[in-house]
């Protein structure tokens, strides 16, 4: 009997809740379904609470709601997903923009900086974002994401890898840059040997890191055949003992790896998935298509840097620029599995972050292809399938609005007029 009444008192405060959520109609002129490429018209999204209730004809909606929203002029789809970016960063086109940052501005003041880049984010249509790496500023973005998921300052939903990894003396601030005396500030945490690498990863997962990143390769070089070349950051026993550790603690690892030396290291050892990869091979590609890893490009991160690094001497990244869109065809004709990732933070947040849709179109995407990347294909890396990346039942209310069809231009999705997250709207048609 006293099971029977529990039961039944959870029902009614279940129904009491569910009264208590207020709804949101929105009127949508042209709504686009992601998965299908179909742009169905005049569809009405109910919203409630934080999540969508159901998806209708205009003509078969009947319920009342608290209040409607007419996006009936406007092209509406999900919120957008960026799998690679540095909210901490403004920019760092030469390695003495990157030590400014590192070694001029102290973590708060970086801090500030990175919530505006934050709201910039949601400004520009990306409702989720997978941040890879604070560079020198510590958990800073788990107390961002805090932040924004208490309410106190607006933002993206994300999912962050805090440090950082790799190995004692390969990456900047170097100490050969400066006096000797002088312990310098990293821009990661630095390891020496598996255990160090372990207890890294559990560092980082105690602090809050959703996901693990380590900087599988560097010293890229390209031979007179073609084929890129670089030097593995890690021993063996050293990225198997850090993959081990962030798999068996149900996080996903993350490797910034460029060329086959540490793309296909990183797989094998158990990334899930590969950031850059502008020096990979067809080798790379069964490999990530066997393993089921996915691939950012960050393309125009590649394109913005490039001069700039050459005038101060490196030469490698204007060689990406002339190799990857063939790079680009092939991996697709593999089949690798493509997410949205744009670096950006590596460039400035004042640039379009939606300037990579254009480079996966130039390259061989179809427009929906490209905007998958963005949506269901974002997602899924996420293992946030029917939660984000579609305008579904069940979803989370992360919704956006632009003027023009972005089938037929893409570059609409850089003119973003309304946005909601999580049911709130935070960019309203002016």
């Amino acid at each position: 009997m006293k099971k029977i009444f529990f039961l039944l008192l959870l029902q009614v405060m279940v129904l009491f809740l569910f009264a208590q959520q207020k709804t949101i109609a929105i009127r949508c002129g042209k709504l686009l379904d992601v998965r299908s490429g179909k742009v169905l018209t005049n569809q009405i999204i109910l919203v409630s609470g934080n999540k969508i209730a159901s998806v209708t004809e205009a003509a078969m909606f009947k319920q009342k709601t608290d209040s409607v929203i007419d996006l009936s002029n406007y092209y509406v789809l999900p919120g957008l997903i960026d799998c690679h970016t540095h909210v901490l960063l403004q920019g760092d086109i030469t390695s003495e923009d990157y030590d400014v940052q590192i070694l001029k501005e102290s973590v708060p003041y970086r801090t500030l900086r990175a919530s505006k880049s934050c709201y910039q984010s949601l400004m520009n249509g990306f409702t989720t974002i997978r941040d890879l790496g604070t560079e020198g500023a510590g958990y800073a973005d788990v107390d961002l994401k805090k932040a924004i998921n208490k309410g106190i300052i607006p933002g993206p939903r994300m999912f962050v890898s805090t440090l950082a990894i790799n190995t004692t003396g390969h990456y900047p601030i170097a100490e050969k840059d400066y006096a000797w005396e002088l312990k310098m500030p990293k821009g990661l945490q630095e390891i020496t040997g598996a255990d160090e690498g372990r207890k890294a990863v559990r560092e980082q997962i105690a602090h809050g890191a959703d996901w693990i990143k380590i900087y599988a390769d560097r010293g890229y070089y390209k031979l007179p055949t073609g084929e890129y070349k670089s030097i593995p950051n890690f021993t063996k026993e050293e990225i198997e003992a850090i993959a081990d550790e962030t798999i068996k603690s149900r996080r996903k690892l993350a490797a910034h790896a460029v060329t086959p030396d540490g793309i296909i290291y990183a797989i094998n050892a158990g990334a899930k998935t590969i950031e850059h990869g502008f020096g990979m091979n067809e080798e790379c590609m069964k490999l990530m298509v066997q393993k089921n890893v996915f691939w950012c490009p960050t393309i125009y991160v590649n394109d913005f840097v490039a001069e700039g690094r050459f005038k101060a001497g490196s030469i490698m990244n204007k060689l990406f620029t002339e190799t990857e869109p063939e790079l680009f065809k092939k991996a697709m004709q593999y089949g690798v599995k493509i997410a949205y990732g744009t670096d950006i933070g590596g460039y400035n947040w004042n640039e379009p972050q939606t300037k990579d849709f254009e480079y996966l179109i130039k390259y061989g995407m179809q427009p929906l292809q490209a905007i998958q990347t963005a949506t269901i294909n974002a997602a899924e890396l996420l293992e946030q399938n029917n939660l984000i990346g579609e305008i579904i039942p069940g979803a989370f209310a992360d919704i956006i609005a632009v003027q023009e069809d972005p089938l037929k231009n893409i570059k609409a999705l850089q003119q973003v007029k309304w946005v909601m997250k999580d049911g709130v709207m935070y960019k309203s048609l002016k």
